[in-house]
């Protein structure tokens, strides 16, 4: 399952976001997994049972790669849970082109792995394109 908080920049959505990974840390069963391109930002917000990747210090350009990137986390520890995913157009270079397949794929892989992917998106969501708006929260 993907589900989108989307909003636009300054409307609180890595709170929200912070918070959904600390409350999945606490009862996960599994790892939760916190991806953004600047984790220290948010280092002593989030849980030290909290697993952070930085995509800063990984040369991700575009959306397959960003999908790659998450297939080698999953390929590493198959008993993530959740995954939260802050800032995703800065990660993949503020791009849309490609997003909808990426997401089609993000959620098929945590249909098969069993973890479900919470991502923020600065955009505003009256202007979002339509395959969005049915992963909004």
């Amino acid at each position: 399952m993907v589900e989108l908080l989307i909003g636009k920049k300054g409307t609180g959505k890595t709170k929200v976001l912070i918070d959904g990974v600390n409350e999945a840390a606490a009862v996960a069963a599994g790892n939760v997994v916190f991806i953004s391109n600047d984790t220290s930002r948010n280092m002593y917000d989030i849980k030290s049972k909290v697993r952070m990747a930085d995509t800063s210090e990984f040369d991700i350009g575009s959306w397959d790669e960003f999908f790659g990137f998450i297939c080698g986390i999953i390929s590493g520890n198959f008993d993530i849970t959740n995954i939260y995913i802050d800032g995703i157009l800065k990660i993949v270079n503020n791009t849309i082109d490609g997003f909808d397949k990426f997401l089609e794929n993000v959620d098929a892989l945590g249909k098969k792995f069993s973890f479900s992917t919470m991502i923020s998106v600065s955009m505003d969501a009256d202007e979002a394109p339509e395959y969005i708006k049915q992963y909004i929260k």
